[in-house]
């Protein structure tokens, strides 16, 4: 079985011709926005095979040549994200081994981005397990969007491209001419990222204290920062169980904020997600298609594309182009 419209395969429909030498690859975490990467770059995808064998093996075949050429694989590692990590692992020990000329793996949602340190003892350090076999397995280069643990990087001896979401969404929000706005992150942890929309947007910055309880609840201590007669943004990179979005929207409602508008990179969604964001009082939760859209989603739910996004990065890395443009604006 293979991701629908894949080229090569049957019943597949016809593609443009490869730009220069690159090499676009899907797994099937999330063929969609695969797709709409190739479009966007005026080529197609490399056709490939990847299915499953009776007893639930993944069995994976190239059906272009790749040899010499510069290949991308794009497969986040979104839920089921064992299933999605394997996979990954073994497209990239596939290029290798058909002697692609220079191999990057292209993970949108970077996970097990969560335990990037020893917290406690006896536990063990997922995310560098990641680094480590994706590494092992042929990567020669890494490109992310919004890493959870940005220092995860430096358990890679290969190059990170580390993207951030921010242009996509800001463009989205502007789109939206909310006035009279203020910036507020969920924790203490996202200040970074939320002085960074409050200062593109000219607006002030706001903060939900909290405290977690456990993996799925938080504890709301404190509101720091003046929502009361605002419209209120709220940012973060990830909305995993939705109680600390969910929790924020709550606060500053009950603090007098006016409008809210929810804008995170990463839509997990597990979970009581959709249950908590569907009753919360956001009027917009604003997210990108880095993760596969669920069948079940909050109704205040949009979604923006990083396609063009990751795009552009793809052709900059393969032109030997800088990727810090790509850091403010997707225009220059």
């Amino acid at each position: 079985m293979s991701p629908a419209g894949y080229p090569g395969e049957e019943g597949a429909a016809s593609v443009p011709s490869y730009n220069d030498n690159i090499r676009v690859i899907s797994g099937t975490a999330h063929p969609v926005l695969a797709e709409a990467v190739a479009k966007e770059m005026g080529t197609g995808l490399c056709a490939a095979h990847i299915g499953r064998f009776p007893d639930g093996e993944i069995d994976i075949k190239i059906n272009d040549d790749v040899r010499g050429t510069d290949c991308f694989v794009i497969q986040p590692l979104s839920p089921p994200v064992n299933e999605n990590w394997v996979e990954l692992l073994l497209l990239l020990d596939c290029l290798r081994r058909a002697s692609a000329g220079r191999v990057t793996a292209v993970m949108p949602y970077y996970g097990y981005a969560r335990k990037d340190r020893k917290d406690e003892g006896r536990v063990p350090i997922s995310a560098k397990v990641v680094a480590n076999t994706i590494t092992r397995c042929g990567a020669d280069r890494v490109l992310t969007i919004d890493m959870h643990a940005a220092q995860i990087q430096g358990f890679y001896d290969i190059p990170v491209d580390h993207l951030y979401a921010k242009p996509v969404l800001l463009k989205a929000v502007q789109a939206m001419a909310i006035a009279n706005p203020v910036v507020v992150t969920p924790d203490v942890g996202g200040i970074k990222m939320a002085r960074a929309y409050a200062k593109a947007l000219g607006a002030d910055l706001a903060i939900v204290d909290k405290r977690r309880v456990s993996g799925s609840e938080i504890a709301v201590e404190h509101l720091i920062g003046e929502v009361e007669g605002r419209n209120v943004l709220i940012v973060d990179d990830m909305i995993s169980t939705g109680g600390s979005i969910s929790e924020a929207a709550k606060v500053v409602r009950a603090h007098g904020a006016k409008t809210i508008v929810i804008a995170v990179t990463h839509a997990v969604l597990c979970g009581p997600a959709f249950e908590r964001l569907d009753g919360c009082p956001a009027d917009t939760i604003l997210v990108t298609d880095t993760i596969p859209r669920r069948t079940k989603v909050p109704h205040q739910l949009q979604v923006v594309s990083v396609a063009p996004l990751l795009a552009r990065a793809i052709q900059n890395l393969h032109d030997s182009k800088s990727l810090s443009i790509l850091f403010e604006t997707l225009d220059a």
